[in-house]
């Protein structure tokens, strides 16, 4: 959809003149060029396109105005031109000619005419006819700025049925773009990072250069006034808008960066567990990372163990490698040297999901465990670590450690990343592996061959299987013997869970091979690409779909040297083989019983799919033509080169592949031998017998010719070879498309926000206006690509991930596109530079999406080769090149000139070797379907003709072989280089012999060599005559071909080493132009040079290619500069060109010299210093003996010198470093180059601004007190962001402060001291409780500023999302000014609501004010700017840069430092300046600094403690002390070395002496302890205290919060605060200080109010000045002019580094020093700051009774239940000490009589809230290390038997802080107090000292957890098989209702398995003496015997009482009723037994 405009002309114009116009639709204006002197009629011809994204209505207006061009005032206008479109929209095509109309509406006589066109959505389109394409010479198509459509949609591609050959098509389509004004001197080509070149934008060919200003001031006008915050810039101006439609953007870095190994450290630190599912076990944790196994020691019988244990894995590998490498946290039970232990649970996560987090890194979260072997069983535990994974250069800020006082919420802090569920479950990844095709010959031939003349076999060399590696895990398919096509149709099934945190799968076809497997080729997926987890996301799915797998050239050798590159690790070099494969994914019912319940990897067989399932067959056509092939590497310039071009399998001429079987079929078999022969380049068939064509992929070979001595080149001349390819491959275009279309949207964006940066960069005005351009452009392009994408939808072979990818994209860019929108309209001046960033997400976002995961057509590769070997390669997406009728779908680089270079295959790349260009090539390229190949020529430089084989000669659409150009050009090319500056040091010295060499087409020329320095000046013009350029004339002027520059070193000896390249595109002006303003002469311009990746410096210049016309050289501008009699030949710059100079001068003050290292191993003993700018210079006074005095005797010199006006154009300025030897030898120590001057030029102050600022009183109101905690925090806050802090307190604040009493003056975030109930005393506080409260104020401060940061956010989100609703209802201004105005208040509000005192809560009533230091998470030097306000530190480099990341860093090269500063300023300065009071002329502009003679200091360094330090010892410990070393102090504190701590706290002051300047680098290191052998060292430190000493903000003490005389407190400074205060006025030239009555005190024009009292020991109060002096010296930044920030008092931490890891933290130190000057008093003795000992207590514990426990055994007569208790108890990590009560035999009911007392001696830190244990590591530990844990006591209760191991039965762990208060009863005691913590009030022992009470016991179960709620459903009278939570019958698949309740599922798998009452009593060691207590029942103090019943006695002891028992107690009426029965029983029988005989008896009467 899309509206065209074509201008054709305005007439009746009136007078001579330049003319513009304007065109307008929907909002977006173009301009059109200027038209220079024309008179009555100008002709534009120019066609602008406006893509539309909703149908055009027919009211709308286009309008046009015509303007008189000026180039210094603003355009006149002469005319306007409207028109309402409802004709055009109906007709869809108008020709119009119409009178203009002026300001007043009136008509005038000019007329304009145009013609209109309308393409609607369903491609309604008036079509263009080759009448009209050949009669507009040129359409300009500036429009397309408005998307990435580089190329016109008017291509001649759509000429309907046209009859011109291509190549002589007169269609010129030369679209402009217009040059912005005054460029600039950065715009130039930065082809940086992924810089898109900006060459192409200075084709400064159309003087219609508006200036930004003048573009605002019509804005203005037409705008009716609208207000410049709404102005947008798009490509309108053009900044850099490439918009050159035949040449495409060259790539500048020339090294892959993948694939070459670095330095990572992962260390994780595991802190603790909770929550294990199982009974009573002994857990071991063990870290596994890649194939690293690291184990924690083991903790004996807990479920909750503590560890705080920290190892370190290092790792040299590239960081494809390292990311996939799999982190696996595992947890093991009782593993020893014999077993290895049973799994409880593990968790598993890839490294670069670590690494993609902010910081790179987890802190203090909680990974979930789960059994891999059981996926029903659910969760089994929780871990809780630290992960970090840190590459060189990457620091990583650890949040501040402190005491964890928060409850841990491990359901708030899980170790996931954002976005993750919590609750993942198990799913299936199914990978389906189909078949293989085009795989390589993996074995030699020669085989092969015996095989086949011995039996006659010929097979396939090569058996390939897949092997899929996953989340750790792998799995293989079978093999399939001797196939090139091999089959497999498996799959292969990962259980694993999901979302999984391993990002990538990766799937390797291999070799199977007797002797070792090598890969053939490598793919990974990413699953982030193939999955989208929004709400209306899909799950991870893929394919059916081909990949396509790179790897190392086809031409199998025994030993390959790339066989790293089939691995996947860098680039590709060639095509390997594809593969079929589909991923499908499913989540599990773990509740299903039948599921297969391991997650070993299987292997299936999958159903075979269609063959038509991944696309339609079709035949692709490839054309290739070389136009150029220059700097040819000289190496290989001896023998004949050609080019061979491959796509697939296709064109490779090793093993190169015909057409597919597929074809064959359908034919019916004809041409069969053409198509099974290998289609080798033979020239006499390159038609088939049939006719058909067969493809050429070959240059024919040549010779090269010399370019110079190090490039060669390839004479094509006119005749330029050319291939063709045909070729087979599945249609997925639309993918491909897709693709094209986002990332012409992302290159756009790119280039746009380049154009902002440039622009900010070189102040350019109005930013801002030009980034609402690039958000215009952004939302036009996302929704033209809504439209786009939507085409045939239907396809019968896109897969499930097409569509679902197709509606994601489509979802994210219309949200990007309103998002664009929205955020335009907040851009103004001010939010400039956040709004930048939240673009720059857009355009990651973009580049993710367009990354399409499911290949299709392989990659282009361009091989170099000479005698048939493969020499260099250039590897071409084939999206890049594919072509389509629908522009924006076309790819970038498709039917265009690509500059192309050659680079070395695999690691041969790899540093300088690859760096130099193998060959730089001029290529061109169409790839598109066969069927459309008809004009494949069109984007082809005109003017040639085509040669064709002889057979193709009459057939119109058949390819040539080669194009002859008939079209000549002669040129001049004249390269001015002026200079360059900060080039890389190739020699020894740490300088260069820098020349440069300037290539273009197939000529090059050199500067001359300027020795000795990085920053030459060269000031040379080189002149390069006779260039010819083949092609039409017209072309050339919008296209010329690249310069490319590359910077050499030359060395006396050998050739000149390479240091750097860049590019640039010329200027070019034709014979028929003048050479004339404003694009010529042309301006110097900054190019970035670049040495393979890296950047390496700017070349400052200019190029101009001059056509020489029919007159010759004559006509072209004379070189007329003023030539150099003693430069000889060379010629200069021309005047024009230059810079235009003024006269500065540059005053130096020169220090010191620092460090110096020796120079060819003689020390350095009398150096001097030389400064250079532009040619002139001064030298230091010489320094007569470094040894004694490395400072200089005169401070301050100057020198004038001419320096551009232009700031940017700059020279830098050089320091050299000499060392003036014997006989008036000189030697080099080492240079360093300022390179930017910018921040020493002195600027004179503005006298306006100064009256106003001394104008007036203003109060500063200071609290009566010291202002509250968070108050306080506030105010650091403030401080650190250089804002004037005004502290009020509001009116009520005060009053609150009133009412409460003195003491409770901080309610805030309290100290790390625990207060007791009762108000502490002064003398219970050290400096320990200032630093720990210090410490949670900092964590407060962090946490206020990220919910701030968040806040914010959330507030921008809401309002760009309410932004864009607003937009579509209305677009009100005032509305968003509004919303701005309250945005602005917002946060303020915010700080007022967090300044006020929480005073309300209950139990921080009573918590004291504790003095506070500032803690800094980061080092000093940082926070003040290095300390350089006045002296400045340069460090002397000498030695040449490594060039590998491995070798000489920065840090090597460094042999020594140069103390001194510069001020720059132009020559006449202001008579005021000089006329100063005190003003001294020697000194210049350093007035007022200290003389650098030698001083005494005493340096007192206070060490407070280490964190994280690296393990040095076998152990996974260290064994850390402090060393210090100043000058010629050394101090190692040996001796008191910590054992077997990571974290020591060292808590030590070091006094000692020194002078500076000799002694002035102050290093503190951390060594490890060694009982053998030398120490190591594990980190050092290093701090330059001179510039501390010297600097403004004082940081030789730093200034406390409060003034006070005694205590913890004490002031630190021998001088008072009053004495620093004065002291600093007089420096200051301030007026001041003035103490007034009532506390106030006036410095300068401020005034400051505070106390005047202070209280002595004795509690006197004494009238003081100091506290008003304090408060000024605390808002010293205030005081206007000599105001700085002084440094307070303060603890820094200091990151500790190692050489020999250069980069990677080793740890961190915290510590501050002070100094203090000799000359002045003494300071006081150092602050006691040793590590608090921890106090002694005893803790007893009664363990009074149970009841229901659990009854584990069965009788053995009567299988009745009972236990026979007994508990255990004991204080965790002490579980040698366990104490067991006495057993309750026989317990019926559970109910269990102890009266037993357990006594528990413990070292508690109150300040940590931990116990300190030290205790021997194993019995071969040297000496004891010491432990911090957690107080936790635990009770267990048990289950004595006598001959199997006793059972356990329940547990309950207290933690003595915090824990639930016991219930009075035992029928009030649940399994509540235990699972619901966070609602029940909890407790700590240490401050009620005793308790009683009921704990439930608990126990998790681990088989079957319906098991406990079935079982206690029996016993609590519910039908039994209920569960007794929620009473619901209980069956397989339902869970208990009351589990979703519980947080963590896992305490629902507790039971209570038992009470006990207990009594906890704590005393100190001291109490504990005066009333002593015995173990269990014995004196003193004893406890009675239980009251236990009858039956607790053991039976085999007693075997008669338990008869009796048995008889008495249960069986007596048993016994009765049997005796009874027996009675009964013999009766009868005796009754049986005589009724016979007295039967007969009686019947016999007898």
């Amino acid at each position: 959809m899309a509206l065209v405009l074509q201008l054709r002309s305005v007439s009746g114009l009136r007078g001579k003149g330049d003319r513009i116009a304007k065109a307008a639709f929907r909002g977006l204006s173009f301009y059109t060029r200027v038209l220079e002197n024309c008179e009555d009629e100008a002709k534009f011809d120019e066609t602008f396109r406006w893509p539309v994204a909703t149908n055009i209505d027919g009211n709308e207006i286009l309008e046009i105005q015509v303007f008189n061009y000026s180039k210094v005032f603003t355009n006149r206008l002469i005319g306007t031109f409207r028109m309402v479109l409802q004709k055009v929209v109906a007709e869809g095509q108008l020709e119009v000619t119409d009178t203009l109309i002026d300001d007043n509406n009136s008509a005038i006589q000019t007329s304009i005419s145009i013609e209109i066109r309308y393409q609607a959505l369903d491609g309604t389109v008036g079509t263009w006819n080759d009448k009209e394409f050949l009669e507009t010479p040129s359409v300009h198509l500036e429009g397309d700025g408005r998307y990435s459509l580089e190329t016109d949609s008017l291509l001649s591609g759509h000429r309907h049925g046209s009859d011109v050959s291509p190549g002589k098509s007169n269609q010129q389509s030369t679209e402009r773009s217009f040059r912005r004004a005054g460029k600039g001197v950065f715009s130039a080509m930065k082809l940086g990072k992924t810089r898109p070149s900006k060459d192409e934008h200075r084709k400064q060919d159309d003087p219609a250069v508006l200036e930004t200003e003048d573009l605002d001031r019509k804005a203005m006008r037409y705008g009716a006034g609208l207000e410049p915050d709404t102005i947008s810039l798009a490509s309108v101006t053009a900044v850099t808008t490439n918009v050159s439609n035949k040449r495409s953007k060259p790539d500048i870095r020339m090294e892959p960066s993948a694939g070459r190994p670095m330095d990572y450290q992962v260390s994780i630190t595991v802190i603790e567990a909770r929550q294990l599912v199982g009974l009573n076990m002994d857990p071991v944790v063990c870290v596994e990372v890649g194939e690293e196994k690291k184990y924690t020691s083991m903790k004996e019988s807990t479920n909750c163990p503590y560890y705080n244990e920290y190892f370190v894995f290092d790792f040299h590998v590239p960081p494809d490698v390292m990311f996939d490498k799999i982190i696996k946290l595992s947890v093991i039970h009782s593993k020893n040297l014999l077993r290895s232990g049973t799994l409880v649970g593990s968790f598993k996560m890839d490294v670069g999901t670590v690494y993609t987090q902010p910081e790179h890194q987890f802190y203090h979260k909680w990974a979930i465990l789960s059994d891999p072997e059981d996926l029903t069983a659910g969760l089994k535990g929780y871990l809780k670590c630290d992960i970090a994974v840190v590459g060189k250069g990457d620091n990583i800020k650890t949040p501040h450690k402190a005491n964890e006082t928060e409850e841990d919420d491990i359901e708030g802090n899980l170790l996931l990343p954002d976005g993750v569920p919590p609750e993942r479950q198990w799913a299936r990844f199914y990978i389906k592996i189909y078949r293989a095709e085009g795989l390589p010959r993996m074995n030699t031939s020669i085989m092969a061959n015996v095989k086949k003349a011995l039996i006659g076999e010929n097979k396939d060399l090569v058996d390939p299987y897949v092997q899929v590696a996953f989340a750790g895990q792998k799995g293989k398919t079978s093999i399939q013997k001797s196939s090139y096509e091999p089959l497999w149709n498996e799959q292969i099934i990962f259980t694993e869970m999901f979302p999984p945190l391993c990002k990538r799968i990766k799937i390797q076809i291999r070799d199977s091979d007797k002797v070792n497997d090598v890969a053939i080729g490598t793919h990974f997926i990413d699953l982030r690409k193939i999955s989208n987890e929004g709400d209306k996301g899909f799950l991870p799915t893929f394919g059916p779909a081909w990949v396509n797998m790179y790897g190392s050239t086809r031409n199998y050798t025994l030993m390959d040297e790339h066989q790293e590159l089939n691995e996947g690790l860098g680039e590709g070099v060639s095509f390997r083989a594809r593969l079929l494969l589909g991923l499908a994914v499913e989540i599990l019912d773990t509740t299903n019983p039948e599921i297969n319940s391991s997650t070993e990897v299987q292997v299936e067989q999958a159903t075979a799919v269609a063959d038509n399932c991944s696309g339609k067959m079709e035949e692709f056509f490839l054309f290739g033509a070389f136009l150029e092939a220059t700097m040819i590497d000289r190496k290989i310039g001896d023998k004949p080169i050609n080019f061979e071009v491959t796509i697939g399998n296709y064109g490779n001429q090793v093993d190169g592949s015909s057409k597919p079987l597929l074809r064959r079929k359908k034919e019916g078999g004809d041409g069969d031998e053409e198509e099974s022969e290998l289609l080798q380049n033979s020239s006499d068939d390159e038609v088939g017998e049939d006719g058909e064509l067969v493809s050429v992929s070959s240059s024919p070979p040549m010779k090269p010719l010399v370019t110079d001595r190090n490039y060669f080149y390839l004479p094509y001349l006119e005749k330029k070879p050319c291939i063709y390819i045909r070729s087979w491959w599945q249609d997925q275009r639309r993918r491909l498309y897709n693709a094209n279309i986002m990332d012409k949207i992302a290159d756009k964006l790119e280039e746009g926000l380049n154009d902002v940066q440039e622009m900010i960069k070189t102040e350019k005005p109005h930013p801002e206006r030009r980034l609402r351009g690039v958000l215009e452009e952004l939302s036009s392009g996302c929704l033209r690509f809504l439209t786009l994408a939507d085409k045939d939808q239907h396809h019968s072979s896109r897969t499930r991930l097409d569509r679902e990818r197709l509606k994601s994209c489509m979802r994210e860019l219309e949200n990007m596109a309103q998002q664009a929108t929205t955020l335009r309209s907040q851009v103004k001046r001010n939010t400039m530079k956040d709004k930048l960033k939240l673009v720059q997400n857009f355009l990651q976002k973009l580049r993710f999406l367009a990354d399409e995961p499911q290949h299709t057509i392989p990659d282009v590769f361009i091989w170099m080769m000479s005698n048939n070997k493969r020499i260099a390669y250039a590897r071409i997406p084939s999206k890049d090149i594919l072509y389509s009728i629908v522009d924006e779908e076309m790819g970038k680089d498709c039917a265009k000139v690509k500059t192309v270079f050659l680079k070395l295959p695999g690691k041969r790349g790899f540093g300088p070797a690859g760096w130099t260009v193998q060959a730089k090539m001029e290529i061109y390229l169409w790839l598109g379907l066969n069927k459309q190949r008809k004009d494949f020529l069109s984007g082809l430089p005109c003017g040639f003709e085509e040669k064709k084989t002889p057979r193709g000669q009459n057939l119109p659409s058949f390819p040539p072989i080669s194009l002859l150009y008939t079209k000549k050009q002669v040129f001049q090319l004249r390269a001015h280089m002026y200079q360059a500056r900060s080039l890389f040091a190739a020699d020894s010295s740490g300088l260069s012999d820098p020349f440069a060499r300037v290539f273009f087409i197939s000529q090059s020329q050199c500067t001359e060599v300027l020795n000795e320095t990085l920053c030459p000046t060269w000031d040379q013009l080189l002149v390069f005559d006779n260039v010819e350029l083949y092609g039409e004339a017209h072309e050339m002027r919008d296209d010329p071909p690249i310069i490319v520059i590359e910077i050499y070193d030359q060395d006396t000896v050998g050739k000149a080493d390479f240091m750097g390249r860049t590019f640039a595109k010329p200027v070019v002006k034709m014979s028929d132009e003048e050479y004339c303003p404003p694009r010529f002469p042309p301006q110097l311009e900054y190019y970035q040079i670049y040495r393979g990746n890296a950047t390496a410096g700017d070349l400052l210049a200019a190029f101009e290619l001059l056509q020489i016309g029919p007159g010759g050289k004559s006509d072209l501008p004379p070189i007329d500069g003023p030539t150099d009699m003693d430069r000889g030949p060379i010629l200069p710059v021309p005047l024009g060109i230059r810079p235009v100079l003024s006269r500065y001068r540059v005053e130096i003050l020169f220090w010191g010299l620092r460090d110096l290292k020796r120079v060819n191993l003689a020390q350095v003993d009398r150096p001097r210093v030389d400064i250079e700018c532009a040619g002139k210079g001064v030298q230091s006074a010489l320094i007569q003996n470094y040894k004694k005095n490395p400072n200089f005797s005169t401070l301050v010199k100057w020198f004038e010198v001419d320096l551009p006006e232009n700031e940017l154009l700059h020279p830098p300025l050089n320091i050299r470093v000499v060392d003036c030897r014997a006989f008036g030898r000189y030697t080099l120590v080492g240079s360093h180059t300022v390179s930017s001057l910018r921040k020493f030029i002195y600027r004179p102050p503005d006298k306006k601004a100064q009256q106003w600022n001394m104008a007036g009183e203003i109060v500063v109101n200071m609290e009566p007190e010291v202002p509250i905690k968070k108050m306080d925090t506030m105010v650091k806050l403030e401080a650190n962001s250089d804002a004037v802090v005004k502290v009020d307190v509001t009116e009520e604040e005060k009053e609150k402060k009133k009412k409460k009493k003195k003491g409770g003056g901080g309610a805030g975030g309290g100290g790390g001291e625990e207060v007791e109930e009762e108000e502490p005393d002064e003398s219970m506080l050290d400096w320990w409780s200032k630093y720990f409260a210090s410490i949670e104020t900092m964590k407060e401060q962090l946490r206020q500023q990220e919910a701030a940061a968040a806040e914010a956010e959330e507030k921008e989100e809401m309002e760009i999302g309410e932004g864009s609703k607003a937009q579509v209802k209305n677009k009100d201004k005032d509305k968003d000014k509004d919303k701005d105005k309250d945005k602005s208040k917002a946060p303020k509000d915010d700080k007022k609501k967090k300044q006020q005192p929480v005073p309300e809560l209950p139990e921080k009533k009573n918590k004291q004010k504790i003095d506070e230091l500032k803690v800094f998470n980061k080092e000093l030097e940082s926070e003040f700017d290095n300390f350089e306000d006045w002296l400045h530190t340069f460090n002397l480099l000498r030695g040449k840069i490594g060039d590998n990341d491995d070798n000489a860093t920065e840090e090597e090269r460094i042999v020594g430092r140069f103390k001194g500063s510069m001020c720059v300023y132009k020559v006449p300065l202001p008579d005021d300046i000089s006329k100063e009071a005190g003003y001294d002329p020697t000194f210049g502009m350093f007035q007022g600094i200290p003389s650098n003679d030698p001083i005494n200091v005493l340096v007192r360094v206070y060490i407070v403690r280490a964190t994280d330090l690296h393990p040095a010892d076998i152990n996974g410990k260290a064994d850390p002390y402090i060393a210090i070393k100043l000058g010629k102090t050394d101090i190692k504190d040996k001796e008191n070395y910590i054992s077997k701590q990571l974290n020591p706290v060292f808590g030590k002051s070091f006094d000692i002496e020194a002078t500076f300047p000799m002694e002035s680098m102050l290093t503190v290191a951390v060594y490890d302890w060694d009982l053998v052998g030398t120490d190591d060292l594990i980190g050092e430190t290093k701090i330059d205290l001179e510039n501390r000493f010297y600097s403004k903000h004082r940081a030789t003490c730093g200034v406390s919060q409060t003034y006070s005389i005694h205590g913890y407190n004490t002031w630190r400074d021998p001088m008072k605060p009053s004495q620093i205060l004065s002291k600093l006025c007089k420096e200051g030239k301030v007026d001041g200080p003035h103490f007034g009555p009532g506390g106030r005190v006036k410095v300068a024009n401020r005034v400051f109010t505070g106390p005047t009292e202070i209280e002595d020991e004795n509690g006197q109060k004494k009238p003081t000045d100091e506290h008003l002096a304090l408060a000024v010296l605390r808002h010293w930044e205030d005081i206007p002019r000599a105001g700085c920030r002084l440094v307070p008092e303060h603890v820094e931490t200091r990151p500790l580094l190692n050489p020999d890891k250069p980069g990677i933290e080793q740890g961190r130190l915290e510590m501050w020093v002070d100094m203090f000057p000799m000359d002045m008093p003494a300071p006081g003795p150092a602050i006691d700051i040793s590590p608090r000992k921890p106090k002694k207590y005893e803790l007893r514990v009664i363990v009074w009774n149970t009841d229901e426990v659990i009854l584990e055994d069965d009788d053995y007569f009567t299988g009745e239940k009972s236990s026979d208790i007994f508990v255990r108890g004991w204080l965790k990590g002490q579980q040698e000490d366990k104490q067991d009560t006495d057993v309750h035999y026989h317990s019926l009911t559970g109910e269990g009589n102890f009266n037993w007392r357990y006594i528990f001696p413990f070292d508690y830190l109150m300040a940590e809230e931990k116990i300190v244990i030290s205790k021997k590591e194993s019995m071969f530990s040297w000496d004891e290390t010491e432990y911090k844990i957690p107080a936790r006591l635990t009770l267990q209760v048990w289950d004595a038997d006598h001959f199997s191991a006793d059972d356990f039965l329940g547990a309950i762990e207290l933690d003595l802080n915090r824990f639930p208060r016991g219930a009075k009863t035992s029928k009030q005691c649940s399994l509540e107090m235990v699972t619901n913590e966070a609602e029940l009030p909890m407790i700590s022992i240490f401050k009620q000292k005793r308790v009683k009470g009921w704990w439930p016991f608990v126990a998790r179960d681990e088989n079957d957890e319906l098991e406990v709620t079935v079982r206690m459903g029996e016993r609590e009278g519910l039908p039994p098989g209920h569960c007794t939570l929620c009473g619901h019958p209980a069956s397989p698949s339902w869970l208990c209702s009351f589990w979703d309740v519980l947080p963590g599922l896992s305490t629902a798998l507790s039971s209570l398995q038992g009470k006990v009452e207990a009594e906890l009593h704590l005393l100190t060691a001291e109490e504990a003496e005066k009333s002593p207590a015995g173990l269990a029942r014995n004196e003193p103090d004893p406890l009675e015997k239980p009251n236990r019943p009858d039956t607790s006695f053991i039976w085999f002891l007693n075997p008669l009482k338990s008869i009796k028992y048995l008889i008495c107690t249960r069986y007596k009426w048993l016994i009765i009723k049997i005796v009874l029965a027996l009675l009964l029983l013999i009766m009868v029988a005796l009754f049986l037994y005589s009724m016979p005989g007295y039967m007969v008896k009686k019947l016999l009467g007898a």
